[in-house]
């Protein structure tokens, strides 16, 4: 069997395990399909309101698009297999960009990475709008310099269905050169977007999805969170974990919690600004795209994460597009933060949906292992940004040179 073969059959393999863990797994992790997205789907496409349009919604309104499309596979086995066969089109596309030939190394390494990445993590990463963004993350990531224009309209598409893929972009408009294109397709996208939805009457919750993520709470599986949910392990006075039934998330409350919520969005702007601008200056000091756009998207991601006072376990999807093509790019170098974001997966998965009974009981055991996979995303992101720090750039060779030039004899 050839090594092209072997991964479309691990891929097969994978992604069938992954969609009947869905159903056999503890605490329903694919129960955002069934309870939200499909409800959300049948309200649009029955005329009782759009949501983003009609009323104010929590994601950009492209999220629709996939929800409304498996609606036509519906009728196979249920609106949740459904789900689980376009999440796995779409992975099926973005996996044949990815493997090519089957020749290259770093695309063979980074092709098993995603497929071990995906079973660690679990239902979790399928059964999720995130599950969607993934491909088009990893397919814009590795069309980046051959084709950036086709590249940033598939990392616009992504940020216009769940945000989180603006640090793609961001990270993409600072490292690589064709910035006209890139930014030129994200304008052409948004634009689309707007005016559509500015015809459908709208304009007023366009960008509704910003107003309510800066409105929420703490949500329990945030790094933020960790010291409420200790406080409610210890039994601390006032330390509580709630569910939110608005957001149908899990929350925590305890000492100073208004003070920590007001203060995680801005903390958010300035340390996603401070990573870009330190992206920047390494751009302008004539750092290779190379070195520098893989450790800048994983940062600028990583930022999105240990930053947030959201934290839903699917967020670890997040973290696959740059870490493969790290792998594809320079493997020796990346292949031990892959390992890591390997590890905090299986951790995920631990986390939610295995032992999330006692996350949100507050039980010594599970918060332990939900406290370690957030140390280590930390420590992911530190080094991220200290391998930022470290990247050399041309202007720097260059000083060197004619500084040596200068004390010869």
């Amino acid at each position: 069997m050839s090594r092209r073969a072997g991964l479309w059959v691990g891929f097969v393999v994978v992604h069938v395990a992954v969609a009947v863990l869905g159903f056999v797994l503890p605490n329903n992790p694919m129960g955002d399909v069934y309870l939200v997205y499909e409800p959300w789907t049948l309200q649009a496409l029955s005329g009782a309101g759009i949501p983003g349009i009609d009323f104010t919604w929590i994601y950009p309104q492209l999220a629709l698009v996939p929800l409304v499309l498996t609606q036509g596979l519906e009728w196979i086995a249920g609106y949740t297999i459904a789900w689980a066969i376009v999440v796995t089109l779409c992975d099926a596309a973005a996996f044949a960009v990815l493997v090519g030939n089957g020749r290259s190394r770093g695309r063979w390494l980074a092709g098993w990475f995603w497929l071990v990445f995906i079973l660690l993590l679990g239902p979790v990463g399928m059964y999720r709008l995130d599950g969607i963004t993934v491909p088009l993350a990893i397919a814009g990531c590795l069309w980046l310099v051959g084709r950036p224009w086709l590249a940033s309209v598939l990392l616009a598409i992504a940020t216009w269905i769940k945000v989180w893929p603006a640090a793609l972009l961001g990270a993409a408009v600072i490292a690589v050169r064709q910035r006209l294109f890139l930014i030129g397709g994200a304008l052409a996208v948004s634009a689309i977007t707007l005016v559509a939805v500015a015809l459908l009457g709208g304009a007023r919750h366009a960008l509704g999805f910003v107003t309510e993520q800066a409105g929420r709470g703490l949500q329990v599986e945030a790094p933020v969170s960790g010291f409420y949910l200790w406080g409610t392990a210890l039994g601390l006075e006032g330390f509580s974990v709630y569910y939110d039934t608005d957001l149908l998330t899990y929350q925590v409350t305890g000492a100073h919690l208004d003070a920590v919520i007001a203060v995680m969005t801005p903390l958010l702007i300035v340390g996603m600004l401070a990573l870009a601008a330190l992206g920047a200056f390494k751009a302008w000091r004539g750092a290779t795209y190379v070195r520098l756009f893989p450790p800048l998207a994983l940062s600028l991601v990583l930022g999105f994460i240990v930053l947030n006072k959201v934290g839903s376990p699917q967020y670890l999807t997040w973290i696959i597009a740059p870490l493969a093509l790290g792998l594809v790019l320079d493997r020796r170098r990346w292949w031990a933060p892959a390992l890591v974001g390997l590890v905090a997966a299986l951790l995920t998965q631990i986390v939610y949906p295995i032992t999330y009974g006692g996350v949100i009981g507050a039980e010594i055991f599970a918060v332990t292992g939900l406290t370690v996979r957030n140390l280590l995303l930390v420590a992911l992101w530190v080094w991220t940004i200290a391998s930022l720090v470290r990247i050399p750039t041309k202007r720097v060779f260059e000083s060197i040179r004619q500084d040596a030039a200068t004390s010869l004899p």
